[in-house]
């Protein structure tokens, strides 16, 4: 009986304090499509005022690029993402200047190849774009996010 309360009372810490930061952060907002959501961290606003100055403002928001496309992907990576981030800016123990993950530039060079393919079939079919280090960003680092700084 004492354990169950414990747990029970450890439970009820444990969402409440979720619960709290999920609306502290307005967590809501990621499940939007709104470029606004991704700047709720003082840090992305460079990245949002980047993105408003580049060539793919009037075509591509945050998840058009940075999520993978399907379904459970997206969701999960946002989820994935979010976490991490809500860790990292609570306990203020992020890299700075903030990096891309392995598994969120993978879903960058994917969308990138997708949303350009037909630039991109030749090269990805006959090239060399799959190689570690040689994905468009590489290149095209600018296109995103305005001029590079």
């Amino acid at each position: 009986m004492r354990l169950k309360l414990i747990l029970c009372l450890l439970a009820g810490v444990l969402l409440g304090l979720g619960s709290f930061t999920f609306w502290y952060a307005e967590g809501a907002a990621y499940f939007s499509n709104d470029p606004k959501a991704c700047a709720n961290c003082h840090i992305m606003n460079d990245y949002l005022d980047s993105w408003q100055k580049s060539s793919h403002h009037a075509f591509a928001t945050c998840n058009d690029c940075h999520t993978p496309h399907d379904f459970i992907g997206k969701w999960w990576s946002k989820a994935r993402n979010g976490f991490w981030h809500s860790k990292g800016f609570t306990l203020q123990d992020f890299h700075e200047p903030i990096q891309i993950t392995p598994s969120n530039a993978e879903a960058l060079q994917a969308n990138c190849v997708v949303c350009h393919q037909n630039l991109t079939h030749d090269i990805v079919t006959f090239g060399s774009a799959g190689e570690a280090g040689n994905n468009c960003v590489r290149c095209h680092a600018s296109v995103g996010h305005g001029p590079t700084r």
